[in-house]
């Protein structure tokens, strides 16, 4: 980009423009004689263009020196993003019942999983600064993504998460302990785990109480999500006659999410549809920002040289003429 740092001396141009008027329109004053007069003569010329001459090489040298007094600069601004962040723990069900067609997005039925990928990658595409992992479980729970900074990795393994992926049963304790091992000892200013389930704990060594008195002890805040509509949820089945949609209990255990909740310094949401499982990350997201602050550096190339030297050489050439070629008598 381009500048000039005392852009307010512009207005000087002025003054060699009407200079530059003036030795123009004056009456002579002197007889000015030379070679080159002589020669002006000899065109059918008088000595007062020759005499001009020197009036047009000050005031290109004028015009010069100010656009060089304005100092001219080339310039690039680089910025320093510098923020604690918060790192972030994802633990997403992905169990048989996460199938269930009790949402919908763009007015289409769809399996809650579905509904609760659209959530996610929008509430990780929301968090620039924070490093966000993922922890996919069922019957067993594993990290799907450790925590990163890289959005475009993390998306792309969200979109790839698959009903049954990591088992049919839910194993809630389990997902509680391997987010969190994921987010012990790490120095942020804030530590984050966001759980979702739809179901209740039937599998794993440790229980979801367990779990969160461990991770809350090594000051990992937690937040519990429990998906699902009330009553029997549809679900897509293939019989002998070709795929039905059946309805069929699932069990949310809203009591165990809230006392997980609580233990671990957080709140529970209920999301009973794609709508209200977008507000809740929306709720999280403002409650958990972090103040980031932005260093700007700018980065300066002078180009007054390019206009300082072609003006000493205008000077040095006005001065020559008028010693050399040009004599003024009175």
């Amino acid at each position: 980009m381009f500048r000039f740092a005392y852009p307010a001396l512009l207005f000087l141009l002025v003054l060699p423009a009407g200079g530059l008027l003036f030795s123009m329109w004056r009456k002579p004053a002197a007889l000015t004689c030379s070679i080159a007069s002589g020669l002006a003569r000899s065109a059918g010329k008088g000595p007062r263009i020759m005499g001009l001459v020197p009036a047009v090489l000050r005031a290109l040298c004028l015009v010069l020196l100010v656009l060089a007094a304005a100092r001219p600069q080339f310039y690039s601004v680089s910025r320093e993003i510098r923020s604690p962040g918060v790192d972030i723990m994802l633990c997403i069900d992905t169990s048989g019942s996460m199938q269930a067609l009790d949402f919908r997005l763009n007015d289409r039925p769809v399996s809650r999983l579905t509904a609760v990928k659209k959530v996610v990658s929008d509430f990780i595409t929301k968090r620039k600064t924070d490093r966000i992992g993922l922890v996919v479980f069922g019957a067993a729970a594993f990290t799907q993504c450790p925590l990163t900074l890289d959005k475009g990795l993390l998306l792309e393994l969200v979109k790839r998460m698959k009903i049954g992926m990591a088992g049919d049963r839910t194993a809630i304790g389990s997902a509680v302990a391997v987010g969190g091992k994921r987010l012990k000892d790490l120095k942020a200013k804030s530590r984050i785990l966001i759980l979702l389930t739809d179901g209740r704990n039937n599998a794993g060594e440790i229980t979801p109480e367990e779990a969160a008195e461990a991770v809350r002890a090594v000051g990992v805040k937690i937040y519990t999500i429990g998906v699902g509509g009330f009553g029997p949820a549809p679900f897509r089945v293939r019989t002998l006659f070709g795929t039905r949609i059946l309805r069929r209990r699932v069990d949310l255990d809203e009591t165990t999410l809230k006392k997980i909740a609580a233990l671990g310094g957080g709140e529970y949401f209920r999301a009973a549809d794609s709508k209200r499982l977008a507000e809740i990350y929306d709720i999280i997201d403002r409650a958990e920002k972090t103040e980031v602050k932005v260093k700007q550096f700018f980065h300066f190339r002078e180009l007054y040289p390019w206009f300082l030297v072609p003006a000493l050489v205008l000077l040095g050439l006005e001065l020559s003429l008028r010693a050399v070629f040009l004599r003024v008598i009175p």
